[in-house]
């Protein structure tokens, strides 16, 4: 045993100078052909990292722009909305007060025409009234006058007198 653990902590030259000559054999077969592939991999795949931290970071400035965007967006339509909601009201209150004035307009002229024919009215009622009044008027003077002139005498009198007034002398 002593044998075996002698040789192990003492390798023989021969040992070391075959395991440094394989190494150093596999290393030249490896940095030819399988470091510049893997060095080649890991490049493309920190580039493509990288890439997609600057995309990554480009979307995000994008959604934080179209963010601001959409909030600028929805506060002018909301001004717009205010704007057109307004219009709306001024419109609906001239509509009304125009309403209004034509309603008064159109009573003041009822009233007013209303008033023309009470008064017309007032004017024929008080003519017909006058005219009733001379109609019995004559017709009272009439019966009067009848029951005078036939009193003997007077009826030539009087026709004489109407005759003298008017101008007109009896032949």
């Amino acid at each position: 045993m002593i044998f075996l653990a002698n040789s192990l902590t003492t390798p023989a030259i021969g040992t070391v100078v075959w395991t440094t000559l394989i190494f150093t054999l596999f290393f030249l077969i490896l940095s030819k052909f399988a470091w510049k592939p893997i060095l080649n991999a890991v490049k493309a795949r920190d580039e493509m990292i990288k890439g997609s931290l600057a995309a990554a970071e480009k979307a995000r400035e994008d959604m934080t722009r179209l963010q601001s965007d959409n909030e600028a967006i929805l506060r002018k339509a909301r001004e717009e909305r205010e704007v057109i909601l307004k219009d709306a009201r001024d419109i609906r209150d001239k509509l009304i007060s125009e309403a209004k004035d034509k309603a008064t307009e159109e009573a003041e002229k009822i009233v007013e025409k209303a008033r023309v024919n009470i008064e017309s009215e007032k004017r024929k009622a008080l003519s017909e009234i006058h005219d009733q009044v001379a109609t019995l008027s004559v017709d009272i003077a009439s019966k009067l006058l009848g029951e005078q002139l036939k009193k003997t005498g007077e009826q030539e009198k009087l026709i004489d007198n109407y005759l003298k007034e008017i101008g007109v002398n009896k032949n």
